[in-house]
């Protein structure tokens, strides 16, 4: 939950402020590029791995960390351009110098409120009675004829299942036989400027983005198993900007969503409460503190308090107030609800029989501000399924960036299309 950044494994987590920005280096052989970009800090890891392994079994090693201070962000989208810019560019300058290489060519995770994803579903005949390449090619074209507003974009097309002569349940449908073929997928769209403005940003920090992957896949690669994805589970990432919640079944997404409620949205409430109950003025960093040494979602036996120094409201003089537990929990009960509220809504569009299965498996926690206290027992308790958090939560995105890479674009169809491509070529 804190505003340090965590370099492990697979490079830069994301904490409990701020939304996160994933990156990879391609080459041969490869070099990884991951980094925060936040409101608070920005971070910067190096990883270093052959392609062909990477594909196989995501082992990877760290070569080089950079941190700096962040700003130019806000759940999720880029407010200030060249603020976004030096925070890159400093961090990565630090990984550069730590991993002796230079940086070139960037993968980007996005992330934020306006991500939205839908499901849809094609069907086609089958040519020659066996399943070719160019078969599943169409019943993808078929499943993402769907109407897109023009301000919005496709960032990924998913597959869920494929079905052959009403077989379902399959993974690969190359070479088996058949006349019918259809697919199910989950599309992910995000606003076009703001996905062009993330690019931008790269661009003038003088990197090459070659593709833009969405950051709680990342999340789900690192924090679940192969077996957990194919079941059935829920994923709640709460971090700084957004809450992004993924069902995940049969290895593939079903469905998703984004909430524009998180760690900030905590801190700003604890501001405004302060401000208005004790008349105190305390920045983002002090409430940020507080909500990590006595915040709590959940009822708690114990009493905890701490003395927090702020600006008297009236006479602009140094004031030191003491805040309890019991206070921050009433403060902070309303948006732990309404994150709640947002992963019933995710179970409600989910099947009952995959319900079923994530009832069986649990929701997994993480994120930064998935530590706060008892946020775990509140899912548990309004869903009446078993929530775990996370090993390490604030770093697991940068633990599933190397190997999500391979999985991702395993998953989704083909390349970008050529528009996106040339937009972030510049």
């Amino acid at each position: 939950m804190e505003n340090k950044a965590k370099i492990s494994v697979f490079g830069a987590g994301k904490m409990g402020t701020g939304i996160a920005l994933q990156f990879a280096v391609t080459g041969f052989p490869v070099k990884l590029l991951a980094f925060d970009v936040r409101e608070q800090q920005t971070s910067a890891g190096v990883i270093e791995d052959n392609l062909k392994l990477l594909a196989e079994n995501g082992l990877v090693d760290v070569v080089g960390i950079g941190t700096r201070p962040s700003h130019g962000m806000r759940k999720g989208v880029v407010v200030n351009i060249e603020q976004t810019v030096q925070s890159i560019r400093g961090a990565i300058e630090d990984a550069e110098l730590m991993a002796g290489c230079e940086i070139n060519s960037v993968y980007v995770g996005i992330a934020g409120g306006h991500i939205a994803g839908i499901n849809s579903h094609g069907v086609i005949a089958v040519k020659g009675g066996e399943v070719g390449q160019r078969d599943v090619e169409r019943a993808l074209d078929a499943a993402r004829a769907v109407a897109i507003p023009a301000d919005r974009e496709v960032i990924h097309i998913l597959p869920q299942e494929y079905i052959v002569d009403n077989q379902r349940g399959i993974a690969d449908p190359l070479g088996m036989a058949g006349v019918r073929l259809e697919v199910k997928v989950h599309i992910v769209t995000g606003a076009v400027t703001s996905a062009q403005n993330i690019v931008r940003s790269c661009h003038r920090s003088e990197l090459e983005v070659s593709d833009i992957a969405l950051e709680s896949l990342a999340s789900a690669k690192a924090v679940l198993t192969e077996e957990e994805r194919e079941l059935g589970v829920a994923l709640v990432d709460i971090g700084g900007g957004t809450t992004d919640i993924a069902v995940l079944s049969m290895n593939g997404v079903a469905v998703s969503s984004s909430l524009k409620v998180a760690g900030n949205y905590f801190d700003e409430m604890i501001a405004r409460y302060v401000r208005r109950q004790h008349g105190v003025v305390i920045g983002q960093v002090t409430a940020e503190n507080v909500k990590i040494q006595i915040g709590q979602v959940y009822p708690r036996d114990e009493e905890r308090s701490m003395n927090v120094k702020g600006r008297d409201f009236k006479t602009g003089m140094p004031k030191v107030i003491t805040l309890t537990s019991t206070e921050i929990f009433e403060v902070l009960r309303r948006p732990a609800r309404m994150i709640t509220d947002e992963v019933l809504a995710v179970l409600e569009q989910t099947s009952p029989e995959l319900v079923s299965d994530i009832s069986e498996n649990g929701i997994t926690l993480t994120g930064g501000c998935s530590q706060i206290w008892g946020m775990d027992l509140l899912i548990a308790e309004r869903t009446g399924i078993g929530c775990v958090l996370a090993d390490d939560p604030d770093a697991c995105t940068a633990y599933g960036a190397g190997k999500s890479l391979a999985w991702i674009n395993h998953m989704q169809e083909g390349p970008i299309n050529i528009a996106r491509k040339r937009a972030m070529r510049g």
